[in-house]
Parts: C-alpha cells; structure tokens; sequence
C-alpha cells in the first residue's frame, strides 16, 4: 500500500539530501540571505550576531551530548540490553518487527526524548539481527517515534510554564502539567500517534525484492576485550565494589534531590542515567568501554551545534523568527491560532532545532497573539511544543544519534520520515483545531 507511496519520497530523498553538517552549512548561508533582505540588516551585522551567538550554547550543547552518552551507556547495560534482546525475539515476522519498533521507541521517547533516541536504535540493530526486515524502515520507523517526546514527561514547552519563575510568567501566570502534558486533547494525540505511526510504517514495507537487508554480523556489537589481573590496578578496573559505592552515592543524591522538591530537567536526567549506568555496568571496566562506544556518535552533536547556536542568534537578534512566526499568526483567529502556532513553530524549527530555544524564540510572538486573539494558551503553547516535535522527522539534526547507533546516514530513512510528516501533520492540525 504506502510502500509504492512512499517509494518516490525514499529515492527523492536519497538523491538530494544532504549530511547533516552540509545541512547546517547551508542553513547558515540562507539565513545570512534571509536576514539581510527580509530584515533589511547588513550583512556584516548578520554576520557579527552569527559569531557572537556561535558558542552561545556550549551548556546545552554539553548536555546534549550528555544526554546521548548516558543514554547510550545505560541502554548498553547487560540489564537493557537483555530486556531489548528478549523483545526483539517476539518479533516472528518484518510486519511485527517494525510495529514493535515503534512502539518501545514512542513509550521510550515520551518517557525521555534522549533515551527514547538511544533505546529505539538499539532496540532496531537488535531486531536486525532476529528478522530480515528492511533496516532502513526499521531505523526510520525507531526514529518515528521521537514524534511524541515534546507531548511527553520530558516537554520542554509544558515544563517550562510550568515551573515558578519562568520568563512569560508575567504574562501568562504558571500553567499545570494538567492543562498541557496531561490535558485530554493531548492525551488524545498521543493515543491517536501510539496507532497510527506503526499502521503507516507498516504500511511502508518494501516488498522483498526492494528491501535492504544488513547482515546479521555486522550489527554486532564490539565485544569487550578479556579482563585481565596482570597488573595491581586491574584489580580496581574489575572490582564492582568501586562502581557500587560512587553509583549509589549518586543516586542517593538525586532521590534526595526529588525529595526536596527538585524539578525534572537535563541535569536530573543524566545525573540519573550516569549513576544508573555505573551501578548496572558494575565494573569501571565495563563502564569506560560503553563510554568508548557512545562518544563516536556524538561527533555530530560536537560540530554542528554551534552552527545551529549561530542560527538561532541570527534569527533571534535580526527578529527574522519573530517576522515569520507573525506572518503565519497575522491572518489566525482564536479557534485557528493553534493550527498556525504549530505550521510556524514546524517552519522554525528547520532553523532553531531546540524545543527550549524555540519557545524563547516564538513565545513573544505568539502569546501577545493568543491574549489579543482570546485564544486558550495552554492549547497554543502546546501547538508550538508539536510544530517543534514535528519537523524533527524531516530535521536531520536529532536523528544524528540514532544514525551513529544504527550506521546509516540521514538520507536512508528521511524518505520514510517524509510519509510521517504529511500524515501526522494533518492528524495533528486537524486534532488542535477541533478538538
């Protein structure tokens, strides 16, 4: 059915997209035009704002890359890695394969965006080597599942105006959990997301003759070298006491650190996922080698980020983010403002890949807009969260991790993630307009 549909999208795609870091590089240059002629800056300003702002997100960046290594480090535990090994037996055949895909990457991606991106390409290399099912459907329907993260525990968006002190509280007061995560149009969405994403990827199976097939023993794992006791400080190497005691230590502190009334946020995340890793890993050993194999997919993350904090200051200072989003909200109405908050927040994003970084860009637009327009805030704030969560299927940046995981490049799956675009795009336009 969809797999004729999405045949052309595939080979467009392979054809004319670039690599990521091509991609950034060319943004960075249609950003320089856009804001010169739009905004009507020199280029030379365009050009200071671009190199003022490039290490502006060295933190982020940091974090980022952490949220991919500790992920990544966790997922590898003997624990998680055979908890996915015994799901990935229960797929008989490539239909249930891909359904199952995207199902553990959905419930991991609303849980935790980072975990979700590190479990669903393990989880898809492993059932590479149970099913011969398309792997590049099967990556691309693992990354499908990112869709949901922002509606997730881990939104950005909705935990931003949730919490006291945020920088539109003036405007719009803090905003419960209960009104944005947990709402019923979003709890709607989510459900309608956890069906239709699977059927579509399912639907997209290639037949047999066109799939691409990945042997078996190249999707496995490096294996970890024999201990050895030769030297005195091997035995520190191999000793699990070591770990235990500084792993749990940690964890402690975080469960202190909830019990006191701390917030859900990056650190507490990779505080988390670090210490969880060095308890299950057991060994120092152990720990360092998942280390070793985690850092060789964040060489993406490393280089391009600065581009895209370069981006977003262009957007930001020159106000071309602000002109965009204004455009598309200039002809909305209450009821239709949401729809455009999430067209313009799906445009920006292509721009400003960072759900936080988004909000701080599109919230001064968008808001005055809602109180003027009588619109309901909780419902556009969330509009923006999925316009950015949106485009990720077609923004080669998020994907980088789960490409490094899986050895593929952006332009194998993006023509299936294409498909998903349209069709959740729709769904999702349809739900914040009637809903």
């Amino acid at each position: 059915m969809l797999s004729r549909a999405s045949k052309p999208f595939v080979k467009l795609v392979e054809r004319y997209l670039p690599d990521p870091y091509i991609f950034v590089l060319l943004l960075t240059l249609f950003t320089f035009a856009f804001a010169s002629s739009i905004q009507n800056q020199s280029l030379f300003t365009t050009v200071q704002q671009w190199g003022d702002g490039f290490w502006g997100l060295l933190t982020f960046s940091m974090q980022m890359l952490l949220v991919l290594v500790t992920g990544f480090m966790l997922a590898c535990t003997p624990l998680v890695k055979g908890m996915l090994e015994r799901l990935a037996g229960l797929a008989k055949s490539t239909g249930s394969a891909i359904v199952l895909v995207t199902l553990v990457s959905l419930i991991a991606s609303w849980i935790n965006w980072g975990f979700g991106l590190v479990v669903g390409a393990l989880f898809a290399k492993a059932l590479a080597r149970h099913v011969s099912v398309d792997y590049r459907l099967l990556v691309a329907s693992a990354y499908s599942g990112f869709i949901v993260w922002h509606g997730g525990l881990a939104g950005s968006v909705p935990l931003t105006i949730a919490t006291p002190g945020h920088f539109s509280e003036a405007q719009i007061g803090v905003i419960s959990t209960s009104e944005t995560i947990f709402s019923s149009f979003n709890l709607l969405l989510l459900a309608i997301m956890f069906v239709i994403i699977p059927l579509v990827n399912r639907l997209m199976l290639p037949p047999d003759s066109e799939s691409v097939i990945v042997d078996s023993a190249k999707l496995q794992d490096d294996a970890l070298p024999p201990a050895t006791n030769e030297r005195p400080v091997d035995k520190l190497e191999n000793s699990k006491v070591l770990g235990l005691l500084v792993g749990f230590a940690g964890l402690a502190y975080l469960t202190n650190y909830f019990i006191e009334g701390g917030g859900l946020n990056l650190n507490a995340v990779n505080t988390l996922f670090l210490f969880l890793a060095i308890v299950l890993h057991g060994t120092s050993r152990n720990v360092l080698h998942s280390l070793q194999q985690a850092v060789q997919g964040g060489s993406g993350i490393v280089i391009q980020f600065p581009f895209y904090a370069g981006i977003m200051a262009v957007m930001v200072q020159s106000g071309l983010a602000q002109t965009m989003s204004q455009w598309l909200i200039s002809f909305a109405s209450a009821e239709s403002l949401p729809v455009w908050s999430f067209i313009s927040a799906g445009i920006v994003n292509i721009f400003v890949p960072s759900g936080g970084g988004q909000w701080a860009v599109q919230a001064p637009v968008i808001l005055p807009a809602a109180a003027e327009l009588g619109a309901e805030i909780n419902r556009v704030a969330m509009a923006v969260a999925w316009g950015d969560a949106w485009t990720n299927l077609i923004q080669p940046f998020w994907a980088l991790p789960v490409l490094a995981i899986a050895g593929l490049k952006a332009k194998d799956i993006m023509g299936f993630c294409l498909v998903q675009l349209i069709v959740t795009g729709v769904i999702i336009s349809l739900v914040l307009r009637f809903v």
